[in-house]
């Protein structure tokens, strides 16, 4: 069974260290706080995706069926290493205590959690080999869909297909630019817009459109805008994913691990390591879509 960042922090209540940097990971970001993560042996998951059903017919009195079966295409993830190791100086541990540590830990995990959601969206292992593809390339087809032939403000009737082109959807993901056009458009009497509020499990406000909350794809851990208007023609998208189980889950060999190198020979200055062996896989058809060619324009209904 998947387990998010924060119910696995629960599991992991004896080890307060690890359940605070569980905590940490998902508190840092919108999706990592969300989509839940299958444990796997070895460094790749093989699985099969249904792509057509077999045919059914009806037949007469001494008749015969016409014989069909369905098409299943069997897909691969493979795990990538992320993470990074971080030096503190042995004078500043020395003269300011080891909380200095922590903090460079905890810029650390914040760094991890931007990297992977830029990468969930925007991954591209041809470009980087390193990474895994994110839902960018991964969404073609039928699961692309049009806002506007070249690009116009974001049109609800096409947010709704967007939301019907995924069974189950759970979550809409967007930026924060996109959101505000979202909610302008809720207190436009001619445009209109299902717009409701929540609470997360942090206490911070969520919006939600039609009853899905709207995950944030903010910044990455190069403090760079993850959706921003720079798609062909000036443009970004909407994703609708259905973070459930067997559906859109993430991946991973053994979880976060933060560990204490301890202080180094070659330096003076105590290094920690951050390491996380991860992926995710879009694991049912109909899981996710890709609403795009959205300008930054005022939405329309």
């Amino acid at each position: 069974m998947a387990l998010t960042l924060l119910e696995a922090s629960k599991t992991n209540s004896g080890n307060t260290y690890l359940a605070g940097v569980l905590m940490k990971f998902a508190e840092s970001s919108d999706i990592l706080r969300s989509i839940g993560f299958n444990d796997i042996e070895g460094n790749s998951l093989a699985y099969n995706v249904e792509e057509t059903l077999p045919g059914i017919g009806f037949r007469g009195v001494n008749g015969s069926y016409t014989e069909s079966t369905g098409i299943i295409n069997p897909k691969s993830e493979n795990l990538v290493i992320a993470g990074g190791d971080l030096d503190v100086d042995k004078f500043i541990v020395d003269t300011m205590g080891v909380g200095q540590r922590t903090t460079q830990e905890a810029m650390k995990i914040k760094a991890l959690a931007g990297a992977f959601t830029r990468t969930f969206i925007k991954g591209d292992s041809v470009a980087d080999p390193k990474e895994f593809d994110g839902l960018q390339k991964r969404l073609q087809g039928t699961a692309l869909i049009e806002n506007h032939a070249t690009g116009a403000g974001l049109s609800l009737i096409k947010l709704d297909e967007a939301i019907d082109a995924v069974d189950g959807a759970t979550h809409l993901i967007m930026s924060k630019a996109m959101r505000r056009r979202l909610t302008v458009a809720s207190r436009d009497q001619a445009v209109s817009g299902m717009i409701t509020y929540d609470k997360d499990e942090f206490g911070r406000q969520v919006t939600k459109y039609n009853d899905l909350p709207i995950l944030i794809a903010d910044k990455d851990n190069k403090n760079d805008d993850i959706l921003p208007f720079t798609e062909a023609g000036n443009t970004s998208s909407i994703y609708v994913v259905a973070l459930s189980e067997g559906k859109v889950e993430g991946i991973q060999n053994g979880g976060i691990d933060v560990r204490d190198i301890g202080e180094l020979e070659s330096k003076s200055a105590y290094r920690t390591r951050v390491e996380w062996y991860t992926s995710f896989g879009v694991f049912a058809p109909n899981s996710a879509s890709r609403l795009k060619n959205i300008t930054d324009a005022p939405a329309t209904a």
